[in-house]
């Protein structure tokens, strides 16, 4: 599968968790409750899109909102956007 090829060039650990199970996968289920809330039933109210691509082309560019305009409240970002997050680590790393 090109999904698993892809992690195996990459060196990357592909993990499992149990859906819905916030304690192990917390991280991933308040983004996607993010994104239902701010994202989609908004677009959804206030849009009839013709597409998926029309749809997909307004998703990415909440995403780009999301990562690099609105301030994040959680513990790990406190308040920062999470290309700043992102940012501080590379230049703490480098």
């Amino acid at each position: 599968h090109p999904y698993e090829l892809y992690l195996a060039l990459n060196e990357i650990e592909h993990r499992r968790t149990r859906v819905r199970t916030p304690r192990t996968n917390g991280f991933v289920e308040r983004f996607n409750g993010t994104v239902l809330d701010e994202f989609f039933r908004v677009a959804m109210r206030e849009k009839v899109y013709a597409s998926v691509e029309a749809l997909q082309a307004d998703l990415d560019a909440w995403l780009i909102h999301y990562n690099t305009e609105r301030p994040h409240l959680g513990y790990r970002n406190q308040g920062r956007r999470p290309i700043e997050t992102i940012q501080q680590s590379v230049r703490q790393d480098g």
